[in-house]
Order: structure tokens, then sequence, then C-alpha cells
């Protein structure tokens, strides 16, 4: 059954520029990052914008871990796939970062840097957010300044009340949330503003791609 699903591009918002694409990762590459990252899994950091290191930090409440760029075949088909639906080169790629959450959320942030330190290095970040599974409650990724009526949408009733703060997408195991944290003209968009949701019921596996304005040192 899994084969005859079709893949589809939805446009969700301008403002922010976001997009999903339905089935964009197969079961089994679902289950394989995350059997491959679960020995892996430390609480997760922030970065520092003073020093560009991470640090710990009360906004993001989750566990996770990186993947090494073209570790194995599955990492670099899906990261080439990233490549060809967006646009931006694999090399300008961070490596893939595997995240849970169990009960957990990520106080509403930007993906962009303020700071010189990270910008210099490789560039400004651009998101790319697959989810590896379903979530029966709560655990959406929600836009609060996008410019969008979002209580017009369908599914909005189904939604968290976190999720009902503004523009928000489900996880959906093998779907891909693409959002640019800058606008066309490369400075940084404050409609990208995006937290997630505290997952109420279940667990919600998720896998960010962070590509580049420049190369990106591995």
């Amino acid at each position: 059954m899994e084969g005859k699903r079709k893949k589809w591009t939805e446009i969700l918002s301008w403002e922010p520029r976001a997009f999903i694409y339905h089935y964009f990762l197969s079961q089994k590459e679902c289950e394989y990052l995350i059997e491959l990252a679960k020995p892996h899994m430390v609480k997760s950091s922030v970065v520092d914008s003073a020093t560009g290191k991470s640090k710990d930090s009360r906004v993001r409440i989750s566990s996770g871990m990186f993947l090494k760029r073209g570790m194995d075949k599955t990492i670099h088909a899906i990261e080439k796939r990233i490549a060809d639906y967006t646009f931006i080169p694999v090399d300008q790629g961070e490596g893939l970062q595997i995240l849970h959450y169990e009960g957990q959320k990520y106080e509403p942030h930007f993906d962009y840097f303020l700071d010189d330190f990270n910008i210099k290095n490789d560039g400004q970040r651009i998101a790319t957010l697959m989810y590896l599974s379903d979530v029966e409650d709560g655990g959406e990724t929600v836009f609060p300044a996008a410019k969008v009526n979002s209580s017009s949408l369908p599914g909005y009733n189904d939604l968290s009340e976190c999720g009902k703060k503004g523009l928000s997408v489900k996880p959906r195991m093998g779907d891909a949330l693409l959002f640019w944290s800058l606008r066309p003209d490369a400075t940084p968009d404050p409609s990208s503003l995006h937290d997630g949701c505290p997952v109420i019921k279940g667990n919600k596996w998720s896998s960010t791609k962070w590509m580049r304005a420049n190369k990106f040192k591995v």
C-alpha cells in the first residue's frame, strides 16, 4: 500500500513561505532513522548566539542527536532528495538531526541567526522538518505570526489549543514541512516564528535538516 501513495506538494503560506511535501519519506525510511538514532539520544540543546556553541535551554525540551552527513546509502538518498526539492546543494546542509518529544515542547523561536558569529561561518539557516511518526494528540508545528486566517482552514477543530494559535501543521509520518526563514531578498522573515506544541498523547519523532546559505563545514 505504501508504494501507491502519491507524493504531492501543498502550499501552506507565503508569509512565511511554507510548504508540505506529502509522503516525502517512506515508512521504512522513517523507522530506519528512528532506530538508528535511539541508542544515541541526549537532552536537546540550542546554539549560543555569542559563542556558536551548544548550550542547555528551557526553551527546547526534547531529546535528540545528529547523524553524520552522507553516512550511509539511506541518509545519502534522503539528503539528495532534500536538495532536489529545495534546489539547495547537499553540501550546504547540516547533518540530519533526529528529535524525540514525549509530552514535551519547543517554545516560539526563529531558526535564523541574529549574530555575526554564526552567519559568517556557514551563512544563515533554512529549515526542513520531516515527521517520522504520527502523533495522537498535540505536537503541532505552529506559526503564530503567519499571515493566514488559520481558523478558516480544514482540520482547525482537530488541533490542540496550542495548535489553534496560528497556522499549524499536524505531524504525519513521512511528511516534510519546508519553510523559509529568510525572505527572497535574503533578509530574516519575522513571520517564520514557530514553535512545537506540547505532545498531549503519544510520541513525536521528527528529523530536521538545516540548510545554510553557504557550504557547511562538516
